[in-house]
């Protein structure tokens, strides 16, 4: 695939890592919620090999996947990683054995962390580490995050993080993070229904900051909406490859990391980057927001 049907390229602010706008989010790779193995081991490695061949180059991944089998995975299917390949994994959670998320924040579970990312993707340093605030239930809680972000900021310093980023945080959290550390990249909640952080990522686009929305497609309960529905029949698209679509057009500091376990659902989520919208289908899709029921 062209850099223009990745969406282009983006480069991290203040780093020399240089991504397409389309990348790939591993977490499907491990098995029912996103515990244990997966049914498919093999399929799991064949997606991640497609992905690559095809042109992604930015993975995003967590050692609490699984937890450790995503990361596993990930290093059975591409290791020794191809130069360019930006692998960025997340801390501040652990899966105990009755499957729950559990928050793992401290000082001495964050490095543990770190080591663990380390061991099991193959790697003596990680790209970039996102601390993933556990927050509220339907999203970001306010709090202090000082403590975590130092932490990792001592680690980048030893050498066994390169960049750090944030996860599932208020705009006070990052102006927070920014008084310690260069934040390079922000990780939310964020598609066409759920669109909380629009100034936050207007904000991260006047810094350079990459904007990364997961859920990007509604997460465990996809998007349903007549409209999306009826834009996507307009356009030949399906209406996820229109929701992809349309957060590309968002703004230019945006970058995908939709997931799949399967090969052709990762062709069509690589398509949406040759969709172009109409200006009147955004102005639909931009009304669905206000549909939604959260609103």
């Amino acid at each position: 695939m062209s850099d223009a049907a990745l969406g282009g390229r983006f480069t991290f602010p203040g780093t020399s890592l240089t991504v397409h706008r389309v990348g790939y989010g591993a977490m499907q790779l491990a098995g029912a919620g996103v515990f244990g193995p997966p049914k498919d081991p093999d399929g799991a490695v064949a997606v991640l090999r497609e992905a690559v061949a095809a042109g992604v180059n930015h993975i995003d991944t967590s050692d609490f996947y699984g937890p450790h089998v995503t990361n596993q995975i990930i290093r059975q299917a591409l290791h020794p990683y191809d130069a360019g390949l930006v692998i960025v994994t997340k801390l501040g959670a652990r899966r105990p054995a009755d499957g729950s998320w559990q928050p793992a924040i401290s000082p001495q579970e964050l490095t543990a962390g770190v080591h663990d990312n380390l061991r099991n993707l193959g790697l003596e340093a990680l790209d970039i580490v996102n601390y993933r605030a556990m927050g509220a239930i339907h999203g970001p809680a306010e709090g202090s995050i000082a403590e975590q972000v130092t932490v990792l900021e001592d680690l980048r310093r030893k050498g066994l993080i390169r960049h750090i980023g944030l996860s599932n945080v208020t705009a006070a959290q990052v102006a927070e993070a920014q008084a310690i550390t260069d934040v390079v990249c922000v990780q939310n909640n964020y598609n066409l229904a759920h669109r909380h952080d629009d100034n936050l990522i207007d904000g991260l686009a006047r810094q350079g900051i990459a904007y990364v929305p997961f859920f990007p497609l509604g997460g465990f309960t996809p998007l349903q909406s007549s409209t999306l529905s009826s834009v996507a029949d307009r356009l030949g698209a399906t209406p996820m490859q229109v929701a992809l679509a349309w957060l590309l057009h968002r703004s230019p500091n945006v970058l995908l990391i939709p997931g799949t376990s399967s090969v052709a659902h990762l062709r069509e989520n690589l398509a949406a980057s040759e969709l172009t919208l109409p200006q009147e289908a955004m102005a639909e899709l931009n009304g669905i927001a206000a549909e939604a029921p959260e609103h």
